[in-house]
């Protein structure tokens, strides 16, 4: 082919791509530009004092990526035998991990062209994962130190990319309050639907802090004993026999919540984040242009906003000196800390949406969201949305503006349940810092 051929075959090309832009929907068009890590001489000290943690966190990035597109290309007539494929698959990564950390779009190329900001947000929090364990493993960072370069890296996880895309250091008694899904119709959807596949991520919102508060009970020197009784607790014991509920930092990680509360929240931020994104993805009810919206929407109320560093210590610490080689029942429980936020949540809703109820519609109504935050679907529960089956308890029951609408917030609803949570006890306490003068002493 001549130049000048060559010449003519790209101009059209270009030309066809310039039509195909015009008649695309803007929205659909996305800035790609990435950030790198922050430089820092503990750069990959992960990765090379703990591999085989790095692998395994690298393992769960893989089926956290590749549930998107089974989600949102799988008709919900097939959940229960992708649920059930996937689930072996995801095992199998787990117990024979990859060397490298794969990124969100490797596994799900569908939904990274359908929503990339949603990506951008996951991958950039994996990247802070990553930036915050390494200054944990260094043992070219001090003990005394560790909490300057922890915060140094929070620092730039909220500032170097756009509004949004950051989770909030804000814990998810707010963050979920701002979000006002509960009402939405793809509400737990994933839980429900495809519990096997949700209990594996329950594992994972396990490893995450439980690794981070291995680092901390060992210090600089004794982690090469810590981080792999918890790899070997996580192959004996926790893929086994898997928590029931999502575990939050507070409950996991205690020492490191109280060292790095703007940490852990973001974690948990973008844990739920999983949870409600991949609920949107398996509801059959909205177009993707709507699930985007919705997606869209949740990632901004949860993200970061000025101000919510000042929020970041509001929470209690439940099991202040729990040791992540352990393996208690309270950990397999569906009984936990975001039970109880949800549980509070929904007290502060009712009287709006239920203003007529009876306490025997309101026991209900409570005992309807217990069975729905489990695994599966239970006898005689309501398969589908909350608000399908308080539908069922309270038939009369208001739903305020915004509250079922994709890429819509029911704002009274939201405005009534922070001023739910400002008016408890807990919401004007912070919880106390953590002395790291001295490096731990292994009990």
């Amino acid at each position: 082919m001549s130049n000048q051929s060559r010449r003519s075959v790209i101009l059209g090309g270009l030309g066809a791509l310039a039509g195909g832009a015009l008649a695309s929907p803007l929205h659909a068009w996305e800035q790609r530009n990435a950030v790198g890590h922050l430089r820092g001489p503990y750069n990959l000290a992960l990765f090379y004092r703990h591999n085989q943690a790095y692998r395994i966190g690298a393992g769960m990035h893989f089926f956290h990526s590749k549930q998107h597109d089974l989600l949102a290309l799988t008709p919900l007539a097939d959940h229960a035998a992708v649920d059930r494929s996937f689930e072996a698959e995801a095992v199998r990564w787990l117990r024979d991990p990859p060397r490298t950390e794969p990124v969100m779009p490797y596994y799900s190329s569908y939904v990274d062209r359908a929503m990339h900001t949603l990506f951008r947000t996951i991958d950039w929090t994996h990247m802070h994962h990553e930036q915050t364990y390494d200054v944990m493993a260094s043992t070219d960072i001090p003990w005394p130190e560790k909490k300057a370069w922890t915060d140094r890296a929070v620092r730039y996880y909220l500032t170097e990319q756009t509004r949004g895309v950051p989770r909030s250091p804000a814990p998810l008694d707010i963050t979920m309050r701002r979000a006002g899904i509960m009402m939405k119709p793809y509400f737990n959807y994933f839980r429900t639907f495809y519990p096997r596949d949700q209990s594996l991520f329950y594992v994972a919102h396990w490893w995450h802090p439980a690794l981070y508060e291995a680092q901390m009970i060992g210090g600089n020197r004794r982690q090469d004993a810590t981080v792999p009784a918890v790899v070997d607790l996580m192959y004996r014991q926790v893929i086994e026999s898997r928590p029931q509920r999502m575990l939050l930092s507070r409950e996991i990680m205690p020492r490191y919540s109280r060292m790095s509360p703007e940490s852990g929240n973001i974690f948990d931020n973008l844990h739920m984040l999983h949870g409600i994104a991949y609920s949107i993805l398996a509801y059959e009810g909205w177009s993707t242009a709507e699930k985007r919206a919705e997606m869209y929407r949740v990632i901004d109320a949860m993200g970061y906003q000025p101000g919510d560093e000042r929020l970041a210590r509001r929470f209690a610490i439940p099991y202040p000196d729990m040791d992540p080689r352990r393996y208690p029942g309270w950990m397999r429980s569906p009984e936990g800390e975001m039970t109880r936020i949800m549980m509070e949540m929904m007290q502060e809703m009712m009287p709006m949406m239920m203003p007529g109820a009876s306490r025997a519609q309101q026991a209900a109504a409570m005992a309807a969201l217990a069975a729905n935050g489990r695994l599966g679907v239970e006898r005689g529960e309501t398969a589908g949305s909350l608000a399908d089956a308080l539908r069922r308890i309270v038939p009369d029951m208001q739903m305020m503006p915004g509250a079922v609408e994709p890429g819509e917030t029911p704002d009274m609803m939201v405005r009534t349940m922070l001023d739910g949570w400002a008016s408890r006890p807990a919401s004007r306490r912070d919880v106390a810092g953590i002395d790291m003068s001295t490096e731990p002493a292994l009990g």
